[in-house]
């Protein structure tokens, strides 16, 4: 969902950093060729996680959700220089087409993408994170903030998207199992003394954590 008017949202994107070739491309099959579109970052989203992540300078980075690559590239562009980005789907069709994405960028040798269950993968993972983002199946937003917030490095961020579920979260007659989901974890989230939180309305929201 988009909070901006269509008018305004172009305004800053016209008055933001473009996309790069590879991104439009991404962002222009995903349109065309994949299913639930609106699932991808997009140019505003992927500038904010690109500008997030040059400020925080990772050297280790969790994407847990990697749809088509977007926002994988976008927070590649932050790593150092011999920095690394894990990223995690479930879906083994859609990841031949990712991975070309990924090969054909500058980043090819700082991604590594694996495809199966986050839950079972994570665990196995023998690294602490400087930045994690989280993209995946909303019921389990708490399970993974609760896998990954002991392995995060003291003044590491983590980002939750879609935490605004297109305005559900704040709508009192929506009920359904994902929406309260999503109001449980951002509930978690603010009241767990290990993190501090601002949640930002760009988009369908992200929920910005910085460990203690």
């Amino acid at each position: 969902m988009e909070f901006l008017p269509e008018n305004l949202q172009k305004y800053v994107e016209d008055h933001s950093d473009p996309e790069s070739d590879l991104l439009k491309q991404i962002n222009r099959e995903t349109h065309l060729h994949v299913l639930k579109p609106q699932m991808l970052s997009g140019h505003l989203q992927g500038r904010v996680l690109s500008m997030l992540s040059n400020m925080i300078r990772p050297k280790n980075i969790l994407e847990i959700g990697t749809y088509t690559g977007y926002a994988t590239l976008c927070l590649a562009e932050g790593l150092t220089e011999e920095g690394k980005i894990v990223t995690i789907d479930n879906n083994e069709e859609l990841s031949i087409k990712t991975k070309e994405y990924f090969k054909g960028s500058k980043f090819k040798d700082q991604i590594e993408m694996k495809v199966g269950t986050a839950t079972e993968i994570i665990p196995q993972l023998n690294k602490s994170w400087d930045l994690v983002f989280i993209d995946a199946d909303k019921e389990n937003y708490s399970n993974y903030f609760d896998l990954v917030i002991d392995r995060m490095n003291t003044g590491g961020f983590l980002i939750a998207d879609n935490v605004l579920w297109s305005g559900k979260v704040s709508d009192t007659s929506k009920n359904d199992g994902t929406t309260e989901s999503i109001r449980s974890f951002n509930q978690k989230v603010n009241a767990d003394a290990r993190v501090r939180n601002v949640l930002f309305p760009i988009r369908d929201g992200l929920m910005i954590m910085r460990t203690l």
